[in-house]
């Protein structure tokens, strides 16, 4: 954390008559005021137990996140609006201002637990609602590290306090213009996990709570004991709700966590995103090695991991959401130095089909690109969507034609390869779709259809036919279901070889770097909800 204070200007020689010098006194008053606030935050007996607990403090926090030196605090000498806590609130229990991550501006806040369990109330709510502001309008991401004990007691529970608590309205109506990342780093209730919620990158350290209350409130409100883990741990979040795209094991990952995201990302929405010097960029050359990655059979399995590897540049793949709906892999990366979003089956996990949890990745992966002009591409593998009871009554049929309904809207641009089959609505899904995309190529071999030849045998004929009877018929299926069709009617711009799939997705996308970008009220989906 910066504490160097500017020094008192000298007097010029030359001036008639010179400025009265600025109180020594009063100089010497805010640097104690204001070093004293930052070693001790809360108190020091607070900062203490912290360490002793293996914690750190909210601005330990924002010095392991931010470029080292680059933090220029907002509201220093704010403190509560009561009378009787005005001495022992130092900040009102949230910590903000702005700084630099890899040289690029952004504005950061968050709550400070030493500091009434780092609980909002009317100051430190104004404090964040103008950092974030000021975000918004200058165009820098904003950053938060979330651990509140919720909101204050008994500060917010007056009417005119409760009505001052507003700056969830500052985030809810960004409309994607800068991208906004949330870390949990401790116990999350209340304004830290809205902000979460309304984010557009969560990162949960290992040990952490994320819920809307805490499980003290859930048992007087309902008699029910739960833990924090059980309520809103990162087990939780990472495979069961979806709320979290990333869990890690310590503050340091979270803050590389975030970094990294913002590395794929423009500042803004009217930006360029940032491209990647040549020389890590590795070759853009044909592949021998990739074809053999994908067994021709369609039903056998591989990890769709490795062809991502091999076409991304080295190092460059991100992942979001991996413990969720991965039948598809969804996630950042560069081709040729420049940031991609990339969606592609997995026949690893469900065989590759697409269900509620994926449709939903696959949502909030649109908006973004959306909002930053990221182009999309997607390598097809896909049986179809996932089928059966529990499915449907998860809302599969919503969250599909959502799905269906982002990709129609979205303005980014889209590639999509098929690698060895696509059939059903899964197919249009996943950027199946002339005339509605930028690029659309299939591998000699794949399959295109209405639904897996062998399945539709057995639909069709049940068990009027036999086994032999069933594979001859199979097969007639399989026959025209070829990509040569589908090329032939130019419902597929090309046929593509394998090895020449990481060459193609370069000159594609050096191409479209220089198409005219869509105003920001030509790109519906930012005004999506991220959740």
């Amino acid at each position: 954390m910066s504490s160097t204070e500017p020094s008192v200007p000298a007097v010029s020689a030359v001036s008639a008559v010179p400025p009265a010098a600025p109180a020594v006194d009063a100089i010497a008053e805010r640097r104690r005021r204001a070093d004293l606030i930052r070693a001790e935050l809360g108190g020091a007996d607070a900062v203490a137990r912290l360490r002793e607990r293996g914690e750190r403090t909210i601005r330990e926090h924002l010095d392991g996140f931010l470029d080292e030196g680059s933090f220029d605090e907002l509201g220093t000498f704010a403190h509560s609006m009561r009378h009787e806590d005005r001495d022992s609130t130092p900040g009102d229990g949230k910590i903000g201002g702005f700084g630099r991550v890899d040289g690029r501006p952004v504005a950061v806040g968050g709550d400070d637990i030493t500091v009434k369990r780092g609980s909002t109330a009317v100051v430190g709510s104004r404090k964040i609602d103008r950092l974030l502001g000021m975000a918004i309008d200058r165009g820098f991401p904003f950053v938060y590290f979330g651990q509140t004990g919720g909101a204050r007691v008994p500060d917010i529970m007056s009417a005119e306090g409760f009505a001052e608590l507003s700056s969830m309205m500052e985030i809810a109506q960004r409309n994607h213009r800068v991208p906004v990342a949330t870390a949990i780093v401790g116990q999350s209730f209340g304004a830290s996990s809205f902000t979460a919620a309304m984010s557009d990158f969560v990162v949960q350290v290992r040990g952490s709570c994320l819920a809307v209350t805490s499980p003290r409130v859930v048992e007087v409100a309902t008699g029910e004991r739960i833990t924090f883990d059980e309520l809103g741990g990162v087990d939780v979040h990472a495979t069961r709700t979806g709320m979290i795209d990333l869990a890690v094991d310590s503050d340091d990952e979270a803050y590389a966590a975030i970094r990294r995201f913002l590395s794929y990302l423009p500042s803004n929405a009217w930006s360029p995103a940032p491209r990647s010097p040549a020389e890590g960029c590795g070759p853009i050359e044909e592949d021998p090695e990739l074809p053999a990655l994908v067994p021709t059979a369609r039903t056998r399995a591989y990890d769709m991991r490795r062809v991502l590897a091999r076409i991304a540049d080295p190092d460059s793949l991100f992942e979001l959401r991996p413990g969720m709906g991965r039948g598809l892999w969804t996630g950042f990366a560069r081709i040729d130095g420049r940031p991609v979003a990339l969606m592609a089956s997995n026949p690893m996990f469900n065989a590759g089909t697409l269900d509620p949890a994926a449709c939903e990745k696959g949502i909030r992966l649109l908006v973004l690109c959306d909002a930053f002009n990221i182009p999309v591409i997607f390598l097809q593998d896909v049986p179809g969507f996932l089928v059966g009871r529990q499915v449907e009554h998860n809302r599969l049929l919503y969250r599909a034609i959502r799905f269906y309904e982002a990709l129609l809207l979205c303005s980014a641009p889209v590639i999509s390869i098929v690698v060895r089959k696509a059939f059903g609505l899964a197919w249009q899904s996943l950027g199946g779709l002339p005339g509605m995309v930028d690029g659309l190529y299939a591998w000699p071999g794949a399959e295109i259809g209405f639904m897996d030849p062998a399945v539709g045998v057995n639909v069709l004929y049940g068990d009027r036919l036999s086994a032999e009877e069933k594979a001859a018929r199979a097969a007639e299926m399989a026959a025209v279901t070829s990509p040569y069709g589908a090329a032939g009617v130019l419902h597929i711009d090309e046929i593509i070889e394998p090895a020449a799939t990481r060459a193609v997705l370069a000159r594609d996308l050096e191409r479209l770097a220089s198409r005219p970008v869509p105003p920001l009220e030509q790109r519906p989906l930012r005004t999506w909800p991220t959740c």
